[in-house]
């Protein structure tokens, strides 16, 4: 995994901390990659009352094999960049399935 560009702001053994960039009212769920060190998602979702936030947490969890109970949005509630924490024990494992495409 090329680390350089990483959207990883701290990598410890309980899990992982990411910047994450959202485009909500595309039109399709993805992840697109690392851009600028974030990682650009795109969401169908509207960013209305917490719909692109729930969409955001729930297509992480499905890429990374993580429960949505386990992801937090810690920043960024109502702003397209956000910083977010996901809870795992296999924390390289989880970003690896995040950032490659095609997955």
């Amino acid at each position: 995994m090329n680390m350089a560009n990483a959207p990883v702001v701290r990598l410890m053994p309980e899990g992982l901390t990411l910047r994450v960039r959202v485009r909500p009212g595309s039109s399709k769920d993805a992840v697109e990659g690392v851009v600028s060190g974030e990682l650009q998602v795109r969401l169908r979702a509207r960013p209305v009352e917490g719909a692109a936030n729930a969409a955001l947490i729930a297509l992480l969890a499905d890429r990374s094999g993580v429960a949505k109970r386990s992801i937090r949005i810690l920043s960024g509630q109502t702003a397209r960049s956000k910083i977010v924490r996901i809870e795992t024990q296999d924390g390289e494992t989880v970003l690896q399935r995040l950032i490659e495409p095609g997955t």
